[in-house]
Order: structure tokens, then sequence, then C-alpha cells
């Protein structure tokens, strides 16, 4: 199977949060919606662990030039 694009699970499990913010669905249900949302927000924060990996920035050197260096988020610096 394929796997879903990042836009798909948020569409997912904002439709999850949805349905359990109303309160209509049997305890059953919800469980079972609960663990899908579970499941889809760890799959989602690999997917964005992944895209983090992948971002570069384009600095400027001292000489002028445009250097590449790994994104560094602010948390860490």
């Amino acid at each position: 199977m394929a796997e879903k694009s990042f836009e798909s699970q948020m569409e997912r499990l904002e439709e999850i949060v949805r349905l359990l913010e109303r309160g209509e669905a049997p305890l059953s249900e919800s469980i079972k919606l609960f663990e899908e949302g579970t499941k889809l927000s760890a799959a989602m924060g690999k997917l964005l662990d992944k895209a983090e990996q992948k971002v570069t920035v384009m600095q400027e050197s001292e000489q002028g030039e445009l250097v590449e260096t790994p994104f560094v988020p602010e948390e860490e610096v």
C-alpha cells in the first residue's frame, strides 16, 4: 500500500478530532478513533523529522559566497 501524504494524514486527523469533539460516537468507536489518531500523529511526526533532516539553509560566507549549511531549529541553538 502506498504511503499517504502528510496532508492527507492531517486531514484525517482533523476529521478524527472533530468526531471525538462532538462526543456522539459510542465508546468503542471513540477508542478506535483515538487509536487511529495516535498512530497518525506518530507517523506524521516521523515525516516531519525526516523533512527537518533534509532542510538546509543558504548562508553568505565572509567571502560573499553562498554556502549550504544544515538547518538547526532555534530550540537547539
